[in-house]
């Protein structure tokens, strides 16, 4: 289903079942070996924490959602935000967290990429190198599993021809294949050559309400960031009625540029690398009440 899909979307794109490469490794250096092992998928709180009025009181901690969608000591990736109970200023916040066990501590490799106070360039920091907990605030989506080795589904495209990126033509393959079955996917996929365009949240939170895409837009700072750029994806292709972020995505680098994925700009030479696996379950956390679509992408 998705190779056929990606090729109409890219130059040339192959998918298959391989087993998952050891991700402690380069460029990856999670703190787990695999993705596999028990997937599942978290939406926790949402935008509307964010927009158009930020409820800072909205803190999270990664080790409560792996005891939240049953799996204690999961391993966890995806895209959210920082806490700036903990940081002091708003920041987006790239997961990559083995959860506490009873056995264990938790091992946080999260990144979190921030605007430069000195020349409003992005400053992208390892979480640890500041921190010592796993709070996050106002909204996430993750993908967790045992963290194991085993199969998953690897991805490969390059050359973009279509004018979707490369999660939003994942997703919309299937939602265009599976109809109303919702299908969800999570995992991580390496940018290996091109550039992308990049966002991050401003530090500080918007004093005026942020009322229609184009407000979030002339709030956010965006930047053109080059390969390569490990990205961490939750991708869910239609909501059933839990008010979900159907597509998520932030990534990291070794060479300090990172935040919110929205698409490569160099669509000629881009090329992508992934590695997937569609998830059992879906959890919906701390769901707003009051809720709109704006600022989603």
């Amino acid at each position: 289903v998705l190779q056929k899909g990606l090729k109409e979307n890219f130059a040339d794109a192959q998918v298959s079942v391989v087993d998952c490469p050891d991700l402690t490794q380069e460029p990856f250096s999670f703190p787990a070996k695999g993705i596999c092992g028990k997937p599942r998928i978290a939406d926790v709180g949402g935008v509307p924490y964010l927009i158009p009025v930020v409820q800072k009181e909205k803190v999270y901690d990664l080790n409560t959602v792996a005891k939240d969608i049953e799996l204690p000591g999961a391993f966890i990736l995806g895209a959210g935000a920082a806490s700036s109970k903990i940081l002091g200023v708003n920041a987006e916040l790239i997961p990559i967290v083995q959860t506490k066990s009873e056995k264990k501590p938790a091992v946080n490799g999260s990144y979190i990429a921030q605007i430069n106070p000195a020349d409003k360039g992005c400053l992208l920091e390892k979480y640890s190198s500041k921190y010592t907990d796993c709070e996050f605030g106002l909204l996430a989506n993750l993908y967790a599993s045992e963290g194991q080795p085993g199969k998953v589904i690897e991805v490969k495209a390059n050359g973009r021809t279509g004018e979707l990126n490369f999660v939003s033509c994942l997703r919309q393959i299937l939602e265009k294949h599976y109809g109303e079955k919702p299908v969800g996917m999570g995992g991580t996929f390496v940018i290996q050559k091109g550039k992308a365009k990049i966002h991050i949240m401003p530090p500080e939170f918007s004093a005026c309400p942020l009322n229609t895409d184009e407000d979030v837009n002339n709030w956010l700072k965006f930047f053109e960031m080059k390969a390569p750029l490990i990205c961490q994806t939750v991708i869910v292709s239609r909501d059933p009625g839990f008010d979900l972020r159907v597509e998520h995505t932030h990534c990291f680098s070794h060479h300090g540029e990172g935040g919110h994925y929205h698409q490569d700009t160099s669509p000629d030479s881009v090329q992508y690398l992934g590695y997937l696996l569609p998830a059992e379950l879906l959890f919906r956390i701390d769901r707003p009440q009051e809720t709109h679509l704006v600022g989603r992408d």
